[in-house]
């Protein structure tokens, strides 16, 4: 519970209504879509505007109470458990577009709105806004900005940073500061647009964003190829992209996924095959035909058992709302499901799917492996029970492997779930301790007093390890 002249001040500049400090309000916004990782705050607030935002943020600034930014709390990174307590300030009162400019392409919204009813919205307009979080139905762009969001989509179109070009946000003194805006080139200083997409919270509370649109593409068709040797499935993404194509999706489901997806979608899906490869092209009709005579051709070079071409739209939306149902199907399995994600070159795809599966094997725990193959982006899902102890052990030391198998490849430990607290003891895996050193002094800058999500991105203590060779 907050200090009564906090809490009063708090209530001035909201109103009574949108400052919640009751066991359940509490409660529910202790954690996210992270399992198992759970901490109370100490009230809830609701900001309808930057302005309150900004009061808010002064408010806490000068009784140094953190603050902790929230979306729909989708993330998978524990980005969003207050976990030193302080303030969840939620944006959900702020969803609205305030602008879409037609001249420009560009359209400004605010952090709270719904992903999927902006894209919706943008498309009945005959424009296109390319990134597809699997849970887009649910995030919202603030959230996807904090996190720069993937999406199926991210081969051919890239993440949630190459579409944000302009921020509005608030510092954690309460001061508004503008970046970028609607231009195409802008080299005026160090580009804090890009710095604050994905900084997950810990540098700003962005309350308005400028994102650049595009025209849709004009024809798509999607294609199915099944594999009963999952090498052969991990080698086709790298021969597709060989022969200099870039499809717009390009997804992998090992067999486990396979058999939960199927009897979660009733697709009919052969339940022997060891891979399926989900594949959409899009673009103008004769491109995109000639791509996926080549793409079949491939599969077929790499012994695809069956490749298949999707009927209609109607059936080619049922693969890949089937493929974005991967992780609810896999959480039907038991009661604990990790759904982690680490990437590697794409012409490494093979060698990291062995390996996933090699280390499930040797610390006998079950995982699941599907993902965005054609970036290299893989998601080892692992479905356990977190009350057994020793299991979870296990699994933690799974993952522990994977991640150091996914750098040894020349990858990373995470390409699109963020690092929050999940990755933070990883992290220098990655970056190296001079890395870290330049990390956070950008952090001391942004927020001296670590009030903005404190205890995400850095690890109080790094995980020890022996030195990893890259690849």
């Amino acid at each position: 519970m907050l200090q009564e002249e906090v809490r009063r001040e708090l209530i001035s500049i909201l109103g009574s209504e949108h400052y919640k400090d009751d066991p359940q309000s509490l409660v529910t916004h202790s954690y996210d879509g992270t399992p198992m990782l759970q901490s109370l705050p100490d009230a809830v607030v609701y900001p309808s505007s930057t302005e309150q935002v900004s009061q808010i943020m002064k408010v806490l600034s000068r009784f140094k109470i953190p603050v902790v930014g929230r979306g729909s709390g989708t993330n998978l990174c524990g980005g969003t458990v207050p976990v030193q307590g302080g303030v969840v300030m939620v944006m959900h009162r702020m969803n609205q577009i305030l602008e879409i400019d037609l001249e420009n392409l560009t359209a400004t919204v605010q952090p709270g709105l719904n992903t999927k009813q902006f894209s919706t919205h943008v498309e009945s307009l005959g424009l296109f806004y390319p990134p597809d979080p699997s849970s887009m139905s649910i995030s919202t762009i603030g959230g996807n900005i904090a996190e720069c969001s993937g999406g199926l989509r991210g081969l051919k179109y890239g993440t949630t940073k190459d579409y944000v070009i302009g921020l509005e946000a608030v510092l954690a003194n309460g001061d508004i500061i503008r970046t970028g805006g609607k231009l195409m080139k802008d080299v005026a200083g160090y580009d804090l647009t890009k710095l604050l997409v994905g900084s997950e919270g810990t540098l700003a509370i962005i309350t308005e964003a400028i994102l650049k649109l595009i025209p849709p593409p004009r024809y798509k068709k999607t294609m199915l190829a099944m594999y009963k040797d999952l090498y052969g499935a991990a080698r086709t993404v790298s021969k597709i992209i060989e022969n200099r194509i870039i499809p717009a999706t390009l997804e992998i489901l090992d067999n486990a996924t396979i058999r939960v997806v199927d009897d979660f979608a009733k697709l009919g899906l052969p339940l022997d095959m060891e891979a399926i490869l989900i594949i959409e092209q899009d673009g103008d009709e004769e491109a995109v035909e000639r791509d996926i005579a080549i793409i079949t051709e491939v599969c077929k070079s790499e012994n695809a058992d069956q490749v298949s071409i999707a009927a209609s739209l109607e059936e080619a939306e049922k693969l890949l709302t089937a493929r974005r149902s991967a992780f609810t199907a896999l959480a039907r399995l038991r009661p604990t499901t990790i759904l982690e994600d680490a990437t590697v070159p794409r012409s490494k795809i093979a060698e990291m799917v062995v390996e996933i599966n090699r280390i499930a094997l040797k610390h006998q725990v079950q995982i699941s492996t599907f993902g965005h193959a054609g970036d290299g982006n893989l998601h080892p899902t692992a479905t356990t029970d977190a009350r057994n102890k020793e299991e979870i052990e296990r699994v933690e030391e799974a993952f522990e492997e994977i991640f150091e198998a996914a750098i040894r490849l020349g990858g990373t430990i995470t390409g699109e779930h963020g690092v929050g607290m999940v990755k933070s003891p990883y992290l220098e895996w990655k970056v190296g301790p001079a890395g870290m050193d330049v990390m956070k002094a950008i952090k001391s800058s942004f927020d001296p007093h670590n009030l903005l999500n404190p205890g995400k991105v850095f690890a109080k203590e790094t995980r020890k390890r022996v030195v990893i060779q890259r690849g």
